[in-house]
């Protein structure tokens, strides 16, 4: 069973654009509904998301045995101009929808391609989408699930984790270190009230040096600490190679070698391969805005037969068009 399930407010058409709506109830009005073939392709190379949830909405719609869905897989690369979606079903059970069907892929795609280049920066090391809170809270969910899709090992929204089935990620925000006014004493609150399994990562770049605040976390907690994780903001130069170098070597020299480092902040693809090709030691990236800002990558949704007829507006070729990688999924 899919995970997705298509809104009320999809399902009537409401988020669709009104000549599509417009175009039913003439169709309807004309007594006109062909057997048609859609075919849906990108405008530019990237990882292909949002198709279980288009596949989820079209099954939805579309009733078992009077269409075909042809598809491409989840998180698979695709090419520019690539045909990852054909639609061979009655018109009117589906046409409304293709303002749903190019806007799930569009935008699902992009973040996902986003968190591709993330992760293959990462070279292993893994990668957390931070990005909820830069999208708005109703697709907050979807935009970690592309995310995860994309090669990010988890994500920091529930939403997000209950859709991909892992578990969600965060360590403790400034605000828990602001409140209780000093980071050791909102770690140790921390540990003392959340379940054991829950790792224990401490933030530490709120009101002292980072390596200062490592160590004062690392003595308090002992072998129960985790990681650190950094956050330096811009104002006070970011996370950079040589602060990290410096707090893994106080760690270290302390005895708390066991200690990770995460780090977090205006991370995008680039700085994230800096610090790998620097050798930094960093065990955990961070990314928000990176991923939850990337570009869409746009869709766009073709007729090519009616009837069985081949059939293309100017500048395309009429008829179906081959890719051996699709493969029929109803």
């Amino acid at each position: 069973m899919s995970v997705f399930e298509p809104s009320q407010d999809i399902l009537s058409g409401r988020t669709a654009d009104i000549y599509f709506k417009r175009t039913i109830e003439i169709l309807q009005a004309e007594g006109l509904n062909p057997l048609a073939t859609m075919e849906v392709f990108p405008n530019r190379a990237g990882l292909l998301c949002g198709i279980e949830e288009a596949k989820a909405l079209l099954k939805t719609v579309i009733k078992q045995g009077e269409g075909e869905i042809w598809a491409l897989d989840e998180g698979l690369p695709m090419r520019a101009k690539e045909v990852v979606l054909r639609i061979k079903a009655p018109y009117l059970s589906f046409g409304l929808y293709e303002t749903a069907v190019c806007g799930m892929l569009a935008q699902s795609s992009g973040w996902a391609t986003a968190a591709r280049e993330c992760a293959e920066a990462a070279g292993g090391i893994p990668v957390i989408s931070f990005g909820a809170r830069h999208v708005h809270p109703n697709i907050a969910g979807l935009m970690d699930y592309a995310a995860i899709t994309g090669g990010c090992q988890s994500c920091s929204s529930i939403a997000g984790a209950e859709l991909t089935g892992t578990r969600a990620s965060g360590t403790m925000p400034h605000a828990l270190i602001l409140v209780m006014g000093d980071t050791v004493r909102a770690t140790l609150a921390f540990d003392r009230h959340m379940p054991a399994d829950v790792p224990r990562v401490s933030l530490v770049d709120t009101f002292k040096d980072e390596a200062e605040e490592s160590l004062r976390v690392a003595e308090a907690l002992g072998g129960r600490l985790a990681s650190v994780r950094l956050d330096t903001p811009a104002e006070r130069g970011r996370v950079t190679v040589e602060l990290v170098r410096e707090v893994r070597a106080r760690l270290d020299q302390a005895g708390y070698g066991h200690v990770k480092i995460f780090i977090s902040g205006g991370l995008d693809a680039e700085r994230i391969r800096m610090f790998v090709e620097s050798s930094a030691p960093v065990d955990g990236f961070g990314v928000g805005s990176y991923i939850s800002g990337a570009r869409p990558i746009d869709f766009t949704a073709d007729l090519h037969e009616i009837d069985g007829r081949p059939i293309a507006k100017r500048g395309r070729i009429p008829g179906v068009t081959p890719n051996p990688r699709l493969t029929r999924v109803c």
